[in-house]
């Protein structure tokens, strides 16, 4: 007997071991293995992610699928093949999970879903975006391997575009299939279905609001366990939802700062839920100055949010892991950013925990259609919605609905929006019908969460009908924006029209942009170029009218169509310049306190941050504060000027330093130009800025710089006349008539420059020069469907694109340079850079005329390095000396009028 129990406790033994190995080892493989909901967890639950059986024809399952990558997206390791897909795998109902009842939870499923298990189907769901659940209980064989199947349909782009259903912007990667975490679940007889917690600030307590799958069969309570005490709620027979108000003991508040979440056990029978909640409240107030602001906790709030299309370039809408989500609220955090618009796609719940736990808002859009207006279109629409407030009522990150955006899926008589395919053409009419189904929509929408902001819809089109935020979207060059936000400014008044459609008018809205920038600002859209040059004049210039209560740029990340976000597709960081030009970043424009500029007595609107002046010229530059806040009241407020610039020789000269004698006090959320600024030109060629620090009680709160470079003596004609001879494998071109030349490929480019006698040090500003598409004959003149992701393969296919300095993406070049034949020196040119270092190139582009009449960059912000070779008095022959630079991957060369120095290539 005792050998017996031996080998009985080595088989038992070993047993574990194999199921711990093996389930370590498929953990391993699990992406995504972390409860997909923190917000809504039970004990008892199984990750079914991973590897599944997967084919496109039903009972042919000839190949493998990842779970939950939906099928077309490179991390499923399918190709789109297909309209519908059948996933099939095993699965094994733990016997400790008797008692209970068991359910296969879908998080998204694009778009109808049918499930079969063990040979039975449960159930079926229509809709893309919303979690689904089946109740397996019924056919489970406990302790033994069972299959699971799904079978999902989802409509091909033509078919989503011109019908009712939410597509989203799909554009960038067509989702399909599966595209949010499987698992199954245990739970109780009656469980609980939805639970809300609803803060009071005035009260310091909160409603816990308990809704149950079933009427209670017999008296019985429900524990609420929070903040170190439960708390019991009665459920009589009968009764499925019950509401209890906890008084909190000392509440900690959430906010951006310190988001504070309070932890939650639910208990109902043999049901167990973990949950949290934020201790916050959402509204509408007023400023100091009396502007309608979006309140947080009461106070007002100005929003610096930026535009989320919340996509991989891999995943589609999925992302590869927990951490790449948590990174993508830390990008927008460490831009000091107020939160996300997460743009017409509901966001993986995972993404929403990290919002909530490291503290930014949420704007979240419902996913619209693109064709015409429908009743089916608004039926999934809403179910659409309901599925978000039951699933996302807890994130305190969350502070409004957007429920469409810019009118698509709202047209009449258009079969697809945008101008695209059969509807190009076609008279684009929002009728009233369609009006007054949105204002419904919108009625439903604070009825059904009354605890948020709703906004019928994001526009472009001036179009809303009832609304909690008087939004509007605009893209324009730097230049204008002042022009833009100030018109805003001036038409936001109770009763006005402005923004609104059908007789419908300003009702005292917070006012605010929600989509801006550059990207499409200039005709055609801007392809991958320096958005950050038009950026520092558009916020200057939102900054400067505090009556616009936020605003939101376009966009987080670059996506297959659109390359103007903060990070690039893969989020590695673009570089701004902002760095080596003022020690400062993009953040410092977002700050809580920021330094501001008006045109000059010489200047004109849209060059408030910087122009060309001419030498020794006298400028007196108006030096503004915004402070959104209050927290600086009273303090005594100075401002501390340096400048420095390069000068003709490619040098850095610094000039001075100093604080201004004038000191005021700060006032809560001042707004006003507080001092001129005197400055004197350098009487000679210079290129630099002017760096402005606002101290309060001597301490730095805000940074904000201005450009400037002298007006260039040298003509075009003459730079261009210094190059005697040039071969290219790529072939030549030049910029601007003649401010800029290039050489693609391999090659060489020779001056004759005049020298003094005594010999010097030939100097120029040069680059390596990639062959962009644009620059290829073929690819300028195709017309690229943008909207759709045209041009994804290449970035630079748009005529205004230069792409962007990355911080990873280089393009360095080995150079050569000779002088009178022989070889003087060879160096690496590390790049062919574009941003706001590029004054010079900034500087000299044409005024835009406006989109109708072409408004286009012309290799915006590129700039090169500072090369230096000296030059003996033995190579200078009559007063000249010839220079040739060989490149083995092309060659940017810049006059005194483009890039960085103030200098064209000549010996001094």
């Amino acid at each position: 007997g005792g050998f017996c129990n031996y080998l009985g406790h080595m088989k038992i033994t070993l047993s574990l071991i194999f199921a711990f190995l093996l389930s370590n080892s498929f953990s391993a493989a699990i992406p995504l293995k972390e409860h997909p909901r923190p917000d809504w967890e039970r004990p008892q639950w199984q990750n079914l992610n991973g590897e599944w059986d997967f084919g496109f024809a039903a009972g042919k399952y000839d190949r493998k699928i990842v779970v939950p990558f939906g099928w077309g997206s490179k991390l499923s390791g399918v190709k789109n093949e297909g309209d519908t897909g059948y996933y099939r795998r095993m699965v094994t109902i733990p016997e400790a999970w008797k008692g209970k009842r068991v359910f296969v939870v879908v998080g998204a499923s694009d778009h109808d879903t049918t499930c079969t298990f063990a040979g039975n189907e449960v159930g079926d769901f229509s809709g893309g975006y919303v979690p689904f659940e089946f109740e397996l209980t019924e056919f489970v064989e406990w302790g033994k391997a069972q299959p699971l199947e799904f079978k999902v349909w989802d409509p091909n782009p033509t078919t989503a575009m011109g019908g009712h259903y939410l597509y989203g912007k799909q554009g960038y990667g067509n989702v399909r299939g599966i595209w949010q975490t499987v698992y199954l679940e245990a739970r109780g007889d009656v469980y609980f279905e939805e639970a809300r917690f609803m803060p009071s600030i005035a009260s310091g307590s909160v409603t816990a609001a308990l809704r149950l799958s079933a009427p209670a069969k017999e008296m019985k309570s429900a524990a609420v366990k929070m903040d170190g005490k439960t708390t019991l709620v009665e459920f009589a027979p009968g009764e499925m939802v019950k509401s209890v108000v906890i008084p909190l003991v000392k509440p900690r508040l959430w906010t951006l700062e310190e988001p504070n979440l309070y932890d939650v056990e639910l208990t109902f029978g043999n049901d167990e839920i973990k949950s949290y909640f934020g201790f916050r409240e959402i509204g509408v107030g007023k400023n100091q100055n009396g502007d309608a602001y979006v309140t947080l906790n009461g106070k007002p709030i100005y929003l610096q949010l930026c535009l989320d299309q919340s996509y991989h370039p891999d995943g589609f809408y999925t992302f590869p892991s927990d951490e790449f989500m948590k990174e993508e609220i830390l990008i927008s955090k460490k831009l000091a950013l107020s939160g996300n618009r997460i743009h017409i796609k509901v966001e993986v719940p995972r993404k929403l925990y990290w919002a909530d736990k490291l503290g930014l808002l949420i704007q979240a859009d419902v996913p619209c259609a693109w064709g015409n207006v429908s009743e089916k279109m608004f039926e999934e629409h809403w179910k659409c919605f309901e599925g978000m407030v039951k699933r996302d009522f807890n994130h305190p990150c969350i502070y409004q609905w957007t429920l469409f955006n810019e009118t698509w899926g709202l047209f009449s008589n258009r079969s697809l929006e945008m101008g695209l395919a059969s509807g190009k053409g076609k008279k684009r009419v929002y009728r009233e019908q369609s009006q007054r189904a949105v204002a419904n929509c919108y009625r439903k929408a604070k009825a059904l969460d009354p605890t948020r902001l709703v906004e019928d819809q994001s526009p472009c089109n001036r179009d809303h009908v009832v609304t909690d935020v008087n939004s509007w979207h605009a893209y324009a060059p730097g230049v204008s924006w002042e022009g833009l936000v100030a018109r805003q400014c001036a038409d936001n008044v109770l009763g006005s029209r402005n923004n609104f459609i059908g007789g419908n008018v300003q009702r005292g809205e917070p006012m605010m942009n929600s989509e801006c920038g550059n990207v499409w600002g200039y005709t055609g859209s801007a392809g991958d170029c320096d958005f950050t040059w038009d950026y520092h004049l558009m916020i200057n210039a939102f900054r400067r009218h505090l009556k616009c209560a936020g605003w939101l740029y376009t966009e987080h990340h670059d996506v297959i169509n659109e390359w103007n976000g903060y990070v690039r597709f893969d989020r590695t960081w673009k570089e701004s310049g902002f760095e080596d030009l003022a020690e400062m970043s993009l953040a410092d424009l977002h700050r809580d306190a920021a330094v501001f500029f008006t045109a000059d007595a010489k200047g004109k609107t849209g060059q408030e941050t910087g122009r060309f002046v001419s030498e020794g010229e006298k400028l007196s530059i108006p030096v503004g504060v915004s402070l959104v806040t209050e927290k600086y009241a009273g303090k005594i407020l100075s401002l501390v000027v340096c400048d420095w610039y390069f000068d003709g020789l490619g040098k850095k000269q610094y000039g001075s330093c100093s604080m201004l004698p004038k000191k005021i006090p700060a006032k809560s959320w001042q707004n006003e130009v507080l001092w001129n600024f005197d400055f004197t030109v350098p009487s000679s060629p210079s290129a630099g800025v002017i760096v402005f620090k606002l101290m309060a009680d001597g301490k730095e709160i805000a940074r904000n710089f201005w450009s400037f470079a002298t007006k260039p003596r040298q003509s075009s004609s003459d730079f261009l006349g210094t190059i005697v001879a040039s071969n290219w494998s790529g072939g030549t071109t030049n910029v601007l008539s003649g401010l800029k030349y290039n050489g693609f490929g391999k090659g060489f480019v020779e001056f004759v420059l005049s020298a003094p006698a005594a010999g010097g040090t030939f100097v120029a500003e040069l680059s390596a020069k990639r062959k962009n598409a644009k620059d290829f004959d073929s690819n300028i003149k195709k017309g690229i469907d943008w909207m759709l992701g045209g041009g994804a393969l290449d970035r630079s296919k748009n005529r205004n694109s230069y792409p962007q300095t990355s911080a990873v993406d280089k393009f360095p070049a080995k150079i050569k340079v000779f002088v009178n034949g022989s070889l003087a020196k060879e160096t690496v040119l590390p790049d062919d850079p574009a941003d706001s270092r590029g004054i010079l190139s900034w500087f000299s582009q044409p005024p835009p005329l406006g989109w109708s009449k072409g408004s286009y960059l012309y290799e915006a912000g590129s700039y090169g390095y500072l090369v230096e070779v000296p030059v003996a008095a033995k190579d200078v022959k009559d007063g000249k000396v010839r220079i040739k630079v060989e490149s083995d991957n092309g060659l940017g060369v810049y006059s005194e009028a483009f890039g960085r120095y103030p200098l064209s290539p000549s010996v001094r």
